[in-house]
């Protein structure tokens, strides 16, 4: 069994990268296991590896006595002068046993998963080590299968674990596929994968961003907090993505000159619309997006005209070039283009208020116009005695 002992340590210590004394260790207390198994637990039994007949060496150290009564602690004194001549009672006398390949069936497959279990054990240890100071960074990776959700992601030396609920949704991977992700932990001891990673963790975001952002990497560019995010809604046919957020962390969404958007949209491959809750709010305004149609206006400023009750084109149209020119980057010309492009786009159905309106008006003035000539001779008379009542008072007092 063991005949090649020595070979097969040198080999499975390279390939696996294990330590020899670790494998050595193993299998002297695996033989260690086997021997006490066939010959007796309570034999006082020493096992050692020689390094240089690359075999097993087995000692059992046994009590001299008169007379032994218990073969697995006692040797007689006959029987101890046998192996050594100058043997006195009560030495304690070693004795080397048979090689191990005379253990037997059982006892070999005994010691033989020990040596498993060791070898389990100090590679367990071996990729602990490997890992540990890896924490907090993105490792590449095959994905291998999937198991109840989770997919196992081969890394070279070992296997890792992306479970279900650190996975991007709607993301999907195949057997084969490359993937990168964060190690968020390395178990030291663990029947399952020692490698746990993540791919919706904040962390994850901030590596990504190093390794594709050189200024980032140098630490010239520093990740804050990321933005608050209210809503998102996908357009996966166009890739593009709608996120709103909070009105005061447009800013922090955005990034300057709007780099983190450009950023994240090279990143993911799609387009990325942020908006604030506000102009999210005002884009359902039908009089909002009227002015939004307006050929030369810009989103910051229909903001400011729909904050300060212009909103929509037809309230714009009854401005005047001097009610606009006080809103910051208004000059009198821009004031008198958007002045004229109002009276042509008018809010879809405000025009018809308008007619509503204007038809409103027009029946008043019939009414009256009808109740005038329906009106009794006494009611026409005493209006207009009214009159020179009133030119009396005037010339009375002139004041």
């Amino acid at each position: 069994m063991l005949s090649d002992l020595k070979r097969n340590i040198d080999l499975i210590s390279r390939e696996r990268n294990i330590d020899r004394s670790l494998l050595i260790g193993a299998i002297e207390e695996a033989v260690q296991t086997a021997v006490r198994k066939k010959y007796g637990s309570r034999r006082d039994i020493e096992v050692r590896y020689n390094e240089e007949h690359g075999e097993v060496e087995i000692f059992q150290f046994r009590v001299v006595v008169e007379e032994a009564s218990d073969d697995q602690t006692e040797i007689g004194l006959d029987d101890a002068r046998v192996l050594d001549p100058e043997v006195q009672i009560g030495d304690e006398l070693g004795e080397k046993m048979p090689n191990v390949a005379g253990l037997g069936r059982i006892a070999a497959q005994s010691a033989k998963q020990v040596i498993i279990h060791k070898m389990k054990d100090a590679e367990r240890e071996v990729v602990y080590n490997m890992y540990k100071d890896q924490v907090g960074s993105l490792v590449d990776g095959i994905v291998q299968r999937f198991e109840r959700g989770s997919m196992v992601v081969n890394l070279g030396r070992t296997d890792a674990i992306l479970p279900r609920d650190q996975q991007i949704p709607r993301r999907s991977f195949k057997q084969g596929d490359r993937v990168s992700a964060y190690l968020q932990e390395v178990r030291q001891t663990s029947r399952d994968s020692q490698l746990i990673l993540s791919r919706t963790c904040n962390e994850f975001l901030v590596k990504l961003f190093e390794r594709e952002v050189p200024e980032m990497k140098e630490g010239i560019v520093q990740i804050l907090a990321p933005a608050h995010v209210t809503m998102v809604r996908a357009d996966e046919d166009n890739k593009s993505l709608l996120v709103v957020v909070p009105n005061d962390h447009l800013s922090l969404a955005i990034g300057r000159q709007g780099q983190n958007v450009r950023l994240a949209s090279r990143l993911m491959g799609w387009d990325i619309d942020v908006k604030s809750e506000q102009r999210y709010k005002n884009l359902q305004d039908p009089g909002y997006q009227s002015l939004l149609k307006l050929p030369n206006m810009e989103e910051n400023l229909a903001d400011q005209l729909f904050s300060k009750g212009i909103t929509s084109t037809v309230v714009l149209a009854e401005k005047s070039v001097e009610d606009l020119v006080i809103y910051r980057s208004i000059d009198d010309d821009y004031a008198a283009l958007l002045l004229a492009e109002a009276a042509r786009i008018p809010v879809e159905g405000a025009a018809s208020a308008a007619d509503d309106d204007r038809e409103t008006a027009d029946d008043s003035a019939d009414d009256a116009e009808e109740t005038v000539e329906t009106a009794e001779p006494g009611d026409v008379e005493s209006a207009e005695v009214g009159a020179p009542e009133a030119e009396e008072r005037k010339e009375q007092d002139p004041e």
